[in-house]
């Protein structure tokens, strides 16, 4: 299967160019933001759409300087390294979750401390809103024809133009597309929808995201300047998403049991 001619840059007027990247980055912070009003009610009954504006002005403050550094650090550190200037091109990929997800943690319990908020309260607002963000960054990664998968033999594999060797390989970013957005996206939005115990929703988040990063690694092609860590198949994003999963679980036990003391 041939991967559709996608121009990765959507509009150009003049000498800008808006790429289809950056305006994923829009459409994850605008529909979460949407979805926060809704159930902002739910979080603080006085909080009014310009409390919100700011709560989301400085996650997705966190999601992009914590991608882009995350990104730097824990993927690709030498690039950099040698020419600093790259770090502001966020058009050309290279944003990591693990680092986003330490940046909203940052902005959140920065936030949190401002308005007198305990940080997992906010957290757990926050959580079902992340997969917006992630599906669309997924899409982003396709129109990209970046992070693509390893090279595969099923009926859906695709030949990606960015590949240098032109194998037909795992579409991974639509994989990542489906768990890390849309069904991270139900599981988290159905269970938040009844009252949990503080830290619940936020664990759910951890455990089900790093499952669904685990498994996906296992048909995405590991980056060629890291390649695998251990055993021929572990890669740094098997790696980063072991401990979520366990840190989730943890987070989940303790919150019921918490729960479990209050009742």
């Amino acid at each position: 299967m041939n991967y559709p001619a996608i121009d990765p840059v959507a509009l150009s007027l003049g000498p800008i160019q808006i790429y289809w990247y950056g305006l994923m980055y829009l459409v994850g912070i605008g529909g979460a933001w949407w979805l926060a009003s809704l159930r902002l009610h739910r979080l603080d009954p006085q909080w009014n759409q310009d409390k919100l504006s700011d709560l989301v002005f400085w996650v997705a403050l966190g999601v992009i300087a914590g991608g882009r550094l995350g990104y730097v650090l824990f993927y690709d550190l030498a690039s950099y390294f040698n020419d600093p200037g790259l770090i502001l091109q966020i058009w050309r990929g290279g944003m990591s979750f693990h680092g986003g997800l330490i940046g909203v943690l940052l902005a959140v319990w920065w936030f949190a401390r401002r308005n007198g908020k305990p940080f997992f309260q906010l957290m757990d607002f926050v959580a079902p809103l992340v997969p917006i963000g992630l599906g669309a960054g997924r899409i982003g990664n396709f129109i990209n024809a970046e992070l693509w998968g390893r090279a595969s033999d099923v009926p859906w594999a695709m030949v990606f133009p960015t590949d240098p060797l032109q194998l037909a390989r795992h579409p991974s970013q639509l994989y990542q597309f489906a768990l890390e957005g849309v069904a991270l996206f139900v599981i988290l939005w159905l269970y938040s929808s009844k009252p949990r115990p503080m830290m619940a929703v936020s664990g759910l988040f951890a455990v089900f995201y790093g499952i669904f990063r685990f498994l996906v690694e296992f048909v995405r092609e590991p980056d060629a300047h890291i390649g695998y860590l251990a055993f021929g198949w572990l890669t740094m994003g098997q790696v980063l998403s072991l401990p979520m999963i366990l840190l989730g679980a943890i987070m989940m036990l303790v919150a019921y049991q918490r729960e479990g003391h209050k009742q």
